[in-house]
């Protein structure tokens, strides 16, 4: 009996020092991190005076479901790209959003350390999602450069970003239940 408990004890730590699970970072400040990147999202719609007509930008839900359905060093990858790709995003002309730039700089922090926390959990380095790449310069080339960098292609971008933002946080949380 003792040796049954034994084995069930060492198959477990076994098991969750090869998981992502075991990422003190996911369990104890993703949820935390994603909560605020989603708040300051959410403040630059409020901080917006433009209304916009929603267009299509063509949400890449095909990349998500084969996401949701991979490794969770796999998802890990997915998520980082996304939050890196978002980063570089905004890093962009922005002057003519009409948003606060405080709050897009505290944005672009909390989504940096998002992707570094989760980096961290890695543990190998996987190659970046070309057509996840293709899609965010598809929106900075179609989206902003064709709009000229304007107030309501950026609320376009964000309301994008919003709907990455929480699907990433769906694919990450996958990984803790």
């Amino acid at each position: 009996m003792l040796s049954r408990v034994l084995l069930v004890c060492l198959s477990l730590s076994l098991y969750s020092s090869g998981s992502s699970l075991s990422c003190r970072w996911v369990d104890h400040k993703f949820r935390q991190h994603s909560r605020n990147s989603l708040d300051l999202i959410d403040t630059m719609a409020h901080n917006s005076t433009n209304t916009t007509e929603d267009a299509e930008v063509n949400f890449p839900h095909d990349l998500y479901r084969q996401a949701s359905k991979a490794s969770a060093e796999d998802k890990l990858s997915f998520t980082v790209q996304i939050l890196e790709e978002m980063a570089a995003l905004f890093e962009e002309d922005h002057s003519n959003a009409s948003w606060e730039e405080n709050t897009v700089d505290h944005f672009l922090i909390v989504v940096t350390q998002q992707a570094d926390g989760l980096h961290s959990c890695m543990k190998s380095h996987k190659k970046k999602n070309k057509k996840l790449h293709m899609h965010f310069k598809r929106l900075s080339r179609h989206v902003l450069e064709q709009m000229g960098h304007s107030a309501e292609s950026w609320e376009l971008i964000r309301k994008e970003m919003k709907t990455h933002l929480m699907r990433a946080d769906q694919l990450v949380l996958s990984l803790t239940n």
